[in-house]
């Protein structure tokens, strides 16, 4: 197994976010790059720079209108009178119907879907170079390996087509799920987050030729709130590629794995080619979000299940956040996956 890394990606260093109301000192730090890439370079893996193909793999997943925005809004917004040191939406539209507005604060707003999700003078470049990270790990398995790492960050899952949130900017599952599509490979992608991974359900909802599998926290009192229930099946063409599992809060090593056996049979009856596999290190019973309990040796175990599918598979790093035991739960996992 390689990995992927590309040292731009620290510099986007949020401050602050809202969680239930109150401002909390953002856990997405470039920090955690440290702590995963100890576990990678424990385990003894190839460390590989991806290259930049440019923003066709990227525009092939995102709008035009939202990778405008993202590259341009921090100027625009440093030019309002007394602007916040980050860009932060306060207001939102009721529907994605709504009219578009050319004020940076209305379009904060349209594409950012949470107090969550701060942009900064760095946040661009991070989030590109985490996309390309991934699109380098793609063309690793797509050139014939049997698997490799994009240690992405920010990470990408709650992004949708033309929305940022939940500390996401591009999508980085979708954006290697895409570009499988396009070297003629049938991808289904598997989320392990403990949260659901709603910007990738949307960007593949009316789709057929992507299964999206999601793993999570019961989002009933849980981010991301409005999505992840049982009953999104997907919509038109996308009919029945999308399952959602949601497990209670505090769920442990067990009943994790035994809510996985849907998604796995799921999975095989799509018949892919590879696998996307999200990984979510966030479901550990000591991350800072405490939603779920798996242990540490859980992770290996649920690497063994998944890579008992016998599929290439790219691994993109998702949620997962600082705590004593992040590069264990990461190597872990490798280690109970072929390398």
């Amino acid at each position: 197994m390689k990995a992927v890394l590309h040292e731009i990606q620290r510099a986007h260093d949020p401050k602050q976010f809202l969680s239930s109301g109150a401002p909390q000192p953002n856990p997405e730090k470039p920090a955690r790059i440290d702590a995963l890439l100890g576990a990678v370079r424990d385990l003894g893996l190839a460390i590989e720079a991806p290259g930049d193909v440019g923003l066709g793999p990227i525009a092939a997943v995102h709008t035009g209108e939202y990778l405008r925005f993202l590259r341009t809004i921090y100027g625009r917004w440093q030019r309002i009178p007394g602007a916040s040191a980050e860009v932060v939406p306060n207001i939102h539209p009721d529907r994605r119907s709504a009219g578009y507005p050319e004020s940076a604060v209305g379009q904060a707003g349209y594409h950012q879907a949470d107090t969550a999700c701060p942009i900064s003078a760095e946040t661009w470049d991070s989030a590109y170079w985490s996309a390309q990270t991934a699109v380098a790990a793609a063309d690793l398995v797509i050139a014939g390996e049997r698997s490799a790492y994009a240690l992405c960050r920010p990470p990408g899952h709650h992004a949708f087509a033309d929305m940022a949130g939940g500390f996401c900017f591009l999508n980085n599952t979708a954006i290697a799920a895409e570009r499988c599509v396009k070297a003629g490979l049938r991808p289904a992608i598997f989320d392990v987050d403990l949260h659901h991974g709603n910007g990738t359900q949307g960007i593949f909802y009316q789709r057929s030729d992507v299964l999206t599998v999601s793993i999570h926290a019961d989002p009933v009192r849980y981010y991301p709130f409005f999505w992840g229930y049982a009953q999104e099946r997907g919509e038109g063409a996308g009919l029945g590629a999308n399952l959602n599992l949601p497990i209670p809060r505090g769920t442990g090593d067990e009943e994790f794995l035994e809510a996985l056996g849907p998604g796995l049979e799921r999975v095989e009856n799509f018949a892919p080619d590879v696998l996307i596999l999200a990984l979510g290190l966030d479901a550990f019973e000591g991350d800072p979000f405490g939603g779920l309990a798996v242990s540490t040796p859980g992770f290996a175990r649920i690497a063994a299940v998944v890579a008992g599918l016998n599929l290439p598979t790219v691994i993109v790093q998702e949620g997962g956040y600082l705590c004593p035991e992040l590069g264990d739960n990461l190597r872990s996992f490798l280690s109970g996956f072929p390398i």
